[in-house]
């Protein structure tokens, strides 16, 4: 695996919104930190029976909202101009970053996927450090109505600036998923299609070049009418992934599990799949390797993983047989299984 940087600042025209979209905060859960905060700072290479990747750490700035957008690539080194690969942009939940979740960027490329992880400077790592005390209130900025926004813009910017650049032959721009963990998955729902109302006029700001979604332990949409009405207009194929415990807990505010699943059935689309693990946490699915149960917290990355790409495949074009039979695979650590049309 090789490393590499690059840096690019944009310079394009800027998007006002009027409208605000309210979502909730979603991080601690049972009062212990459940963001990705302690994900590994180094990678280890690829055995050589691996299929290989490169790590490109890419530092842009979106000059026409003053915001920094780091992301992180990985991508296949089979992937070439003459062999475009399908790409994952990847959102991380809040206090995470562009290192988190990096189980499933590496497993991705090394399937065949690039993998692109986006950093929101507005609700990344950065919240975990300074005084304390301030902690609450970095935490109710980072889930403020502006950064909701800005977070999805952050992954239009990322896509634009990865699709013009000298990486972009190597990338399959017409197959492209959106990925993201908790808030993470929140803000995938709204490149997707998720329309939330505001004073009387629907916010859309999806982006037709996703073609599909993987939703990990998805929030409701707070401050807004009944799930129907914001998810019926999300028609892509989605896989959401969630737990029987996967519950988010902060002082004055409660998510309990069945909210991931009332998330599943207020999408419009009839192509979406639905995996619930029995027990876990919320945690579990960032690169923290003991939330959850230990053992257990190992058995469901390697099933997230093996599902996410059996539902990506499926969706441009590949047998439905993996997805058919990774509920049986995987019978000691899953509660529900739902597969929806194909």
């Amino acid at each position: 695996m090789v490393r590499k940087k690059l840096r690019v600042v944009y310079r394009g025209w800027s998007l006002f919104l009027a409208l605000l979209v309210a979502l909730p905060i979603g991080l601690l859960q049972g009062g212990a930190i459940a963001a990705d905060a302690t994900a590994p700072a180094t990678e280890q290479s690829p055995q050589a029976t691996q299929a290989p990747y490169s790590t490109y750490d890419l530092e842009w700035t979106d000059l026409s909202r003053g915001r920094a957008v780091p992301v992180r690539l990985y991508l296949p080194a089979a992937a070439s101009s003459e062999n475009p690969v399908p790409l994952v942009v990847f959102s991380h939940g809040i206090g995470g970053s562009r290192s988190g979740y990096s189980y499933l960027g590496r497993y991705w490329a090394s399937q065949g996927f690039a993998s692109l992880h986006v950093q929101h400077v507005g609700s990344d790592t950065s919240i975990w450090f300074g005084n304390p005390f301030g902690l609450p209130g970095r935490l109710q900025d980072a889930a403020q109505e502006n950064e909701a926004i800005a977070r999805v813009h952050d992954l239009h910017f990322a896509l634009d600036w990865l699709l013009a650049s000298e990486l972009a032959s190597r990338i399959d721009a017409l197959h492209i998923v959106a990925a993201g963990h908790s808030y993470g998955a929140n803000t995938a729902l709204l490149a997707v299609g998720a329309r939330v109302e505001r004073n009387g006029q629907i916010m859309d700001l999806r982006d037709p070049r996703i073609k599909a979604a993987i939703l990990i332990s998805s929030p409701p949409f707070y401050g807004t009418p009944a799930p129907g009405r914001i998810l019926a207009s999300v028609t892509v194929p989605t896989l959401h992934i969630t737990a029987t415990e996967d519950v988010i807990r902060v002082p004055g505010y409660y998510s309990g599990a069945e909210d991931r699943v009332a998330v599943f059935d207020a999408i419009g689309g009839p192509r979406k799949t639905l995996a619930v693990f029995a027990g876990g946490s919320h945690s579990m699915f960032t690169d923290r390797s003991g939330t959850g149960g230990a053992e257990l917290n190992g058995l469901v990355k390697v099933a997230t993983k093996e599902l996410a790409l059996a539902f990506m495949r499926n969706v441009f074009g590949a047998s439905d047989e993996p997805l058919r039979r990774w509920s049986t695979q995987h019978s000691a650590i899953v509660s529900r299984y739902v597969l929806g049309e194909r």
